[in-house]
């Protein structure tokens, strides 16, 4: 007849069910920082995807049209101020997500304290 459960074979279990119950638990979080070069590179990107995207409009336009330089001059340089607004957007984000992280933010042009004397 059966005593009972065999508190060896029990032991040996709960310590594989631990294993597993480690291995399938989640890692230390771990946050993604963008390095300097990563960000220039996004803003420098922002601003090119800017410029070409009203220098494609402007140029289709006056094709379509037949009225050369008016809307490829037009629309390069809403391109172009559509492409600084997009980067300031992203210096704004990210300067956001440096004060969360705890680091202390780049001084910006606002806040400079300089004295021309």
């Amino acid at each position: 007849m059966i005593d009972g459960p065999d508190p060896k074979r029990l032991d040996e279990l709960e310590d594989r069910l631990k294993a597993v119950r480690k291995a399938r638990e989640p890692g230390p979080k771990t946050e993604s920082h963008m390095s300097q070069a990563e960000v220039g590179w996004r803003m420098v990107t922002e601003l090119v995807v800017g410029l070409l995207l009203g220098f494609g409009i402007g140029y289709g336009l006056d094709s379509l049209f037949g009225t050369m330089p008016i809307f490829l001059i037009l629309f390069t340089m809403l391109g172009f101020a559509g492409g600084v607004r997009a980067m300031m957007k992203s210096a704004a984000e990210i300067r956001q997500q440096n004060v969360e992280a705890g680091q202390k933010p780049a001084p910006s042009v606002e806040s400079d304290d300089e004295d021309d004397d």
